[in-house]
């Protein structure tokens, strides 16, 4: 199973989220955008695990403690860079709950051998990616260039804010891919309280 660790994030602001993307998606029509139904906060990406695996992960993950956390979703930007754009991103700011969530799911899935993330937590939320299959089959000297008209129209407008969020529970995932875009199943909860 292709497994990750994440927040859902609340309907209304999911809501807001679809309708801006509805505005921006044609100036960018060659990268593939993320369905609304799939955005999350990812806390920690696993990969390939066998089911003995997972329920190792399971009860692992029942062990961390947290609190709830806030989250505000708002401003845009692109991953590595504007001129070299590959993930187009809604930012958020939260408190530090969250990064320490991040931290202490990090640590108890190291106990079981994954490795540990390398960079330092930077939580976004994925919109659109541009990478792999959409810049490889742009010629040579545009593949930077997919997400160019898509920034040039939100320079003209004021950074997008589509509201706040309390999370109180966080998610074990299964991620399924197919050429339709990769599906995700929400496999156990687990509270912060």
């Amino acid at each position: 199973m292709r497994i990750f660790i994440a927040i859902d994030i609340d309907e209304p602001i999911r809501q807001r989220i679809a309708r801006f993307l509805e505005g921006v998606r044609g100036f960018a029509p060659d990268v593939r955008w993320v369905k609304p139904e799939s955005f999350h906060v990812t806390l920690k990406f696993v990969g390939e695990q066998s089911a003995e695996q997972v329920e190792q992960i399971k009860r692992a993950l029942a062990g961390v403690r947290g609190v709830p956390t806030t989250i505000g979703f708002g401003g845009a930007g692109f991953f590595p860079n504007p001129k070299a754009a590959r993930v187009f991103w809604v930012g958020m700011q939260a408190d530090e709950n969250l990064a320490a969530l991040a931290g202490k799911v990090d640590q108890a899935t190291a106990a079981l051998g994954i490795p540990r993330e390398q960079r330092a937590f930077s939580p976004h939320l994925t919109l659109a990616r541009g990478g792999s299959g959409a810049s490889q089959r742009k010629p040579c000297g545009q593949a930077d260039a997919i997400f160019r008209r898509l920034q040039e129209k939100l320079a003209g407008l004021p950074p997008p804010g589509f509201g706040t969020m309390t999370a109180r529970e966080f998610f074990l995932y299964e991620s399924k891919l197919s050429p339709a875009g990769a599906r995700y199943t929400k496999l156990q909860a687990f509270p912060l309280e």
